[in-house]
Order: structure tokens, then sequence, then C-alpha cells
């Protein structure tokens, strides 16, 4: 069972704009032109072309994933000696090779770990890591330590390619779109498919509203008309897809909840064409300061059973459609080595990244092991030995189509660590 977060910093609700937020019905269309004017502004900037890479899709482990109670460090002797209530025992373990090996929650992913389009990284960390929540998930979602830009990294991202869909970027889920999302390029925000309409409006007058607003924009310059067309578009297209209804294939059964719930929204738009190219969902719930449990029971164990249900589910559903997405699991930071007096462990660095897709090199943990020698850790904590970014730069240049990364992570230096393949 979750217990409260005793840190200085809670992990902060994420925040910015959105087409979902700016439709507020007839008044709102202004100020998303005003957006849409500066995005079609950046793009040419960018040197924008047509998009034909994976669909990217970032899972954000908000609270401080526990990648070393994931992806476990077996070999490492200190691992145990650090963790003698919590440590999950080599008898365990999944799939286990000389070093690492999976927690036994995370069984509904071993058959695509053995397929090879389940894999980790581990000892991943940022380039000024911090311990407090609000600062690393902003850095984390800016992603350009040492630089000027106040933009998100998946802003960036969706500006190098030109815009051909109202969902081009979208975030599904409860909350507000992520930081990563900030910036001049407009986004989607959804909790369903089913859900989305202008809001404020209900079904019974939806029809009345359309009418208003193309005639309202009738003969109107582009900067105005383009985003009114695009927005009664997007409802058209989930008004649609809402009257078809939606049922997993392949035998999917996603998990109760919300985790559950927005990935099989993700999988329904990918199936659906709707030209979608980066979508974000979020997980929250790891601050395991207190209580984090053993293999067998616990906080720990019954979020990584949802957490691998749910992303068992979205890959099942997806089927070979799977083989043009590329999933990727970010966490503010890590969590320190040795575990607490509660049972559980505190603010740390280094963490384990999981991905999954056709494309991914899987089957295997990627990244270089520092050790958990007490002279190897940095204050206590696992060092960082692969930049969060090196991964995500290699996926967007093998699987997004992108070419140099000059805009999207400023400042840094090329590497292929070979975590995916590139696309054919």
């Amino acid at each position: 069972m979750s217990a409260p977060c005793t840190c200085p910093h809670e992990t902060p609700a994420p925040t910015g704009m959105s087409r979902r937020t700016l439709l507020r019905g007839a008044a709102a269309v202004a100020g998303l032109a005003a957006l849409e004017s500066t995005t079609l502004s950046t793009r040419l900037a960018f040197g924008a072309t047509a998009y034909t890479g994976d669909v990217l899709v970032v899972l954000s482990l908000r609270g401080g994933f526990d990648g070393l109670s994931c992806v476990v460090p077996h070999g490492d002797p200190a691992y145990y000696a650090n963790r003698p209530g919590i440590g999950v025992p080599k008898a365990a373990l999944l799939a286990p090779d000389a070093m690492f090996g999976l927690h036994p929650a995370m069984a509904p992913l071993l058959p695509f770990w053995q397929a090879g389009t389940f894999g980790a990284v581990h000892a991943v960390g940022q380039a000024s890591p911090t311990r407090s929540h609000f600062s690393a998930m902003e850095e984390m979602e800016r992603a350009a330590p040492g630089s000027s830009a106040r933009t998100g990294w998946l802003d960036r991202t969706l500006g190098l390619s030109a815009a051909t869909s109202a969902f081009q970027g979208t975030y599904v889920g409860s909350g507000g779109s992520p930081s990563a999302f900030a910036g001049p390029v407009a986004e989607m925000a959804m909790r369903s498919v089913d859900s989305f309409s202008l809001s404020g409006v209900d079904a019974k007058n939806r029809a009345r509203w359309e009418t208003a607003l193309k005639a309202m924009h009738d003969g109107a310059p582009p900067v105005l008309a383009a985003p009114a067309a695009t927005t009664l578009a997007a409802t058209a297209t989930t008004g649609a897809l809402a009257a078809q209804g939606y049922a997993p294939a392949n035998g999917a059964a996603y998990p109760s909840g919300g985790l559950g719930s927005a990935l099989k929204e993700v999988a329904r738009l990918v199936k659906a064409g709707v030209g979608l190219q980066a979508a974000a969902v979020d997980y929250g719930d790891w601050d395991m300061h207190a209580g984090l449990g053993r293999a067998d029971s616990g906080w720990m164990r019954d979020k990584l059973t949802e957490l691998s249900r749910a992303l068992a589910a979205f890959a099942t559903d997806l089927g070979p459609a799977m083989s043009g997405v590329t999933l990727v699991t970010l966490s503010e930071f890590g969590r320190r080595v040795k575990e607490n007096a509660s049972g559980g462990v505190d603010h740390g660095h280094g963490n384990a990244v999981l991905m999954l897709g056709g494309g991914v090199v899987g089957g295997r943990v990627h990244g270089t092991w520092p050790t958990l020698a007490a002279g190897a850790l940095v204050g206590g904590d696992l060092r960082g030995t692969t930049d969060y970014r090196a991964i995500l730069g290699e996926v967007l240049q093998k699987r997004c189509g992108a070419g140099s990364l000059s805009t999207v992570f400023p400042g840094l230096a090329a590497t292929t660590s070979g975590v995916v393949r590139a696309r054919s």
C-alpha cells in the first residue's frame, strides 16, 4: 500500500498548454489560432519534413522509480549487502544472466523479453542530478542542460516534422500535458477517445456548435481558419472512432486503472492511423520511502504487476503494428542503493529505463554497469553512466527518422549503444 512522501518536494502534476485545454468553445479558437501561427513559423525555420517514423510512446514513471528492484543486479555482491530486507532473491528472478534478472512481477513481459522486443538499459542518469522531484523532472523534460532552451524535448521533436494531424503529439490521461510538450507546437490532451469533445458542449448541441464555428470562420484568413478546421477535424475523428467502439485485439487484457486505460487509448489511436507521432502517458506513485515490500508482496510488487500487465496488453493488442512503435519509460531519478530503516529507499540517481517495441534490441540489459561498490557510488547512489538523452536520441535517429539532434538535445554528443535497430 502506498505511503505518503515525506520528502520536501512532492511530484508535481504535469503542466503545459494543450489543444484540449484551449478548446473552450468558440472563444477559444482565436487563442488556438495564435498558437498555430507560431507553430507554423517554427516548423518552417526547422525545415520540417513529412513524418515516416515510429510512433514514440513516452511512459513517465513519476515519483522516482526504483530500477534496482525491477532490473536486479544479483551478480553484484553489494546489492544484497545493501538490501537485506527488500532485495529480490536470485532464485525468484526471471531470465537471469550473470549480472541481472527481472523482478518476478514482470512475468507478463517475459515472452516479449524472450522474443527480443522488450529490453532495458541500466545505470541511466541525468547530466546534473538532483534529488528534488520537481527540479529533476523539470530538467528531464526540458532535456537541454547548459542551454537557454525553455521548451520541452517532445515539442522540439515534433517541430522536426510537418504538421499533418491534430493528433501528432498527444497526451493521454487524466492530468495536463507534461512539460516535455511545452513550446510552440500545439499538442492534444485527452482522457479517452470516447470522452473527447469541445469543452462545455454536450452531444445534443454539438452539431449546432460545429455549424456555428464553420460559419464564423468561413472566408477568414488561413491563420484563423486553419486552427478552427483542425479543431473540427479532431472532434469529427474522435466522434467517428467513438461510434465504431473499440475492442482490444489478440486477446489482450488491459488491467483496470489509469495506466491500462491510457495505453489502450494509445493503441486505439495507433491502429486508427490518425497521424500520431508521439504519445505521452504518466504512471505515478513510485515514491517508496517506506514499505517497498518483498519480492512476493507489497507496494513494489503490486506496481510492477500493473505496469507489466499494461505493457504486455499494449504490445499484444497492437500485434504486427508494434513493429512501428517504440515505448520508453523515464523517471526523474532512481533510488538510493541502501534500504532505509522504514523498509524503503530514498531519492537516488542512476536508474533503469525499460524499452518495448519492434525495433528494440531486447532480451538483454544495455549500458555500462559501474558496480554498487562503495567507491563507485555517488553520494550513496548508483552512478549514471548513460545519459538518458543518448537513449532517446538513438531512438529518434534510428526509429523516428530524425537527422541531427542539435535542435532536440542541444550539446549532446552523438552516441550509439545499440538499444534499437535502424528502421528499414
